[in-house]
C-alpha cells in the first residue's frame, strides 16, 4: 500500500484545531480534522501518532485514516475534510438549452410509424440522426422533460 505523508503548515493546523475546538461542524469533518492533526509529520507538530493509534483512539478503521491522508495529499485540505464538491467538475453537460428545446419539440410531434408513442431510446436515436447532438443516452433524454412545466408528471410549474 502506498504511504502518504501529511505535512501541515501552521495555518492549516490552526484551521483544523479551530474545527475540533469550537463551532458546529459535521462529526465526520471533526474526525477527519483530528486524523490530519495527529498524523502530521510537519515541523509544527510536537507529538505524532501512528495510524493504528489514531484509529484506535478515534474508534475508526485504519482504512479510513489512510483514505483521509490520501485525499489530503492528492486533493488538498477541503477534500480531506469531506467537502466533495467539484469531483465531477470535469464532466460537461451535454444537454444545453437549445438541445432540450429541440428534444421537447421532437417529443411533442408524431411518433415514428408503427409506434403509439415516443420511447426514450427512440428520442435519443432520432436526436442523433437529426444532428442535434453527437451522442446522447436515453437517461439524459429522460431528465429533459422532467424540467418542463408542460409535463404533468414532472416538476411543478411554480
Amino acid at each position: 500500500m502506498k504511504r502518504y505523508r501529511v505535512e501541515l503548515e501552521a495555518g492549516e493546523r490552526e484551521a483544523l484545531a479551530a474545527i475540533t475546538r469550537k463551532g458546529s461542524h459535521r462529526s465526520q469533518k471533526v474526525v477527519n480534522a483530528l486524523v490530519l492533526l495527529n498524523c502530521d509529520e510537519g515541523e509544527f507538530n510536537e507529538q505524532r501518532m501512528t495510524g493504528g493509534a489514531i484509529a484506535e483512539v478515534l474508534r475508526i478503521s485504519m482504512r479510513r485514516v489512510d483514505r483521509v491522508k490520501k485525499r489530503f495529499v492528492e486533493d488538498g485540505l477541503d477534500a480531506a475534510l469531506g467537502n466533495r464538491r467539484g469531483r465531477r467538475a470535469k464532466y460537461l453537460r451535454k444537454a444545453d438549452g437549445e438541445f432540450e428545446a429541440r428534444l421537447v419539440a421532437l417529443s411533442c410531434g408524431d411518433p415514428p410509424e408503427g409506434r403509439a408513442q415516443w420511447s426514450l431510446r427512440l428520442l435519443a436515436d432520432r436526436a442523433v440522426e437529426l444532428g442535434y447532438i453527437d451522442s446522447v443516452s436515453h437517461e439524459t433524454v429522460r431528465r429533459v422533460p422532467k424540467k418542463t412545466p408542460s409535463n404533468p408528471g414532472g416538476a411543478s410549474a411554480g
